[in-house]
């Protein structure tokens, strides 16, 4: 998962550009890169690291431009090292682009090999170098036809910014699995993965980037090509619901929608389903939140905020020695004892994946002196990997794929356990009839079909 900006023709393009990254923090704690245009020349600046730790006003200082474009990173392909930090800048023909991205391309592994058998040298791993290769060998028609070419060609998730000397393109796949929007500030456009950079940058938010669109920014305007992007049959949409569960901040706007709403209607429905008596409703900070407060509302049953998380955890810390148990845990979140102690306790989490991090939550609790502990996830059981920008791990490591709930409660050593039915996931009514979501990770209903992706279904190729 990675959040991605854009900005064309603003004087203050690296500033924006910094504020933009630092409001989508949340989509990417590995690394982060700025890269501006200014007269046909491009500066760059990437680390590994926090927005915060990597841009001071010296750096931001020297990435002159009124065009810009950046990234904060959380691999799901590729490794973890500076040479995969976007965005990803190359020398092509005596021309500098620069591609920043977010999603995974499904068909990265055969086209990579192909063009590695063509002769092409590649500088990184991730998936994201591919469609530049494809781009640098399109050699008709116009810039976004070339790139339009060497999209038609990749299979899978991407929302992107592309930036050229005075030109900033902008483009989402035709099921549109990621989110971009689209606004404007000073007679500056802006494009981002959530509105919540829009926010804090000042920008007015105009519309999303519909699926399968091409936007070009030049010269202070904005033109689309709706209609370059489309596959061989018009695509099924596939906008990931795990956004509205747990990636997208709560206060931004999201495939139309508002998020916050959304994540509190999860808790409702989930006290509706999985009713259960007891004293006190909180959350697993901070995505739990919202559904805890619905889950609240619907019960009658009061918030508090039993949990307190650490927000200022560093990359790395050093761990003491065994007599501390679930450390790891420990460090990022802590339970308050007067609001739980004698308590039967609902602890409302958005999704469970391995199960130890909601066992040690739960042991946690228990030893804070809950009388009872009844866990309640705001999202269905996952059970199957996701190959489209999330880092979940194999099937075989899902707890959810080969063990029952009341075999995952045991594990968890919770009093009760409830998921959020899979009908209860889509308690909001459909805007209009082409509006779906892809809950493959629930399900195993992918999108893409095998035949058209086979490794797509090789858990190997899972977070590479």
């Amino acid at each position: 998962m990675c959040g991605i900006i854009g900005i064309h023709h603003h004087p203050e393009a690296a500033n924006f550009a910094y504020l933009g990254l630092y409001a989508q923090q949340h989509r990417g704690q590995e690394s982060c890169g700025i890269v501006t245009s200014d007269e046909g020349r491009f500066h760059l600046h990437k680390s590994m690291g926090l927005v915060s730790d990597v841009f001071s006003r010296d750096v931001l200082a020297r990435l002159p431009g009124m065009s810009a474009i950046g990234q904060v990173r959380y691999s799901t392909s590729g490794s973890s090292i500076i040479e995969n930090a976007q965005p990803f800048v190359v020398n092509a023909k005596h021309a500098w682009s620069g591609l920043a991205h977010n999603g995974n391309l499904t068909n990265a592994v055969v086209l990579r090999h192909q063009l590695e058998d063509e002769g092409a040298i590649f500088q990184s791993t991730m998936d994201s170098e591919v469609i530049m290769h494809l781009f640098a060998r399109e050699r008709e028609g116009t810039l976004v036809e070339r790139l339009a070419a060497a999209l038609r060609q990749v299979e899978g998730a991407y929302s992107l910014v592309f930036l050229t000397e005075g030109k900033l393109i902008a483009a989402r796949d035709p099921r549109g699995w990621r989110p971009l929007v689209i606004g404007e500030h000073d007679g500056g456009f802006f494009v981002a993965n959530e509105t919540s950079a829009f926010d804090l940058i000042g920008a007015t938010f105009l519309r999303s980037v519909e699926p399968g669109e091409i936007l070009l920014f030049e010269e202070g305007r904005m033109q689309s090509y709706p209609d370059l992007l489309e596959a061989k049959a018009a695509p099924k949409k596939a906008h990931c619901i795990f956004e509205y569960i747990y990636f997208a901040r709560p206060d931004s706007h999201v495939f139309d929608r508002d998020v916050y709403p959304i994540r509190k209607g999860f808790g409702r429905q989930l006290a509706i389903e999985h009713a259960v008596a007891a004293d006190v409703v909180i959350p697993v900070p901070d995505s739990g939140v919202p559904a805890a407060i619905g889950f609240s509302q619907e019960s009658g049953i009061p918030f508090e905020m039993g949990l307190i998380r650490n927000h200022y955890i560093g990359r790395t810390f050093i761990e003491p020695s065994n007599e501390i148990r679930h450390f790891g845990v420990k460090i990022k979140l802590n339970p308050v004892r007067e609001v739980v102690q004698g308590k039967r306790v609902v602890v409302v989490d958005d999704s469970i994946v391995r199960g130890t991090t909601s066992m040690k939550i739960v042991k946690m609790l228990r030893q804070a002196g809950a009388a009872q502990v009844h866990v309640r996830i705001s999202s269905p059981p996952t059970c199957w990997p996701c190959f489209y920008g999330i880092d979940t791990p194999t099937r075989k490591e899902l707890i959810a794929a080969h063990q029952s709930v009341e075999e995952i409660r045991q594990y968890i050593t919770a009093d009760s356990l409830g998921y959020l039915s899979q009908d209860g996931l889509y308690w909001f009514e459909k805007k209009d009839p082409r509006e779906w979501y892809c809950d493959a990770c629930f399900t195993g209903n992918y999108p893409i079909d095998v035949a058209d992706a086979p490794e797509v279904m090789n858990e190997s190729h899972c977070c590479k």
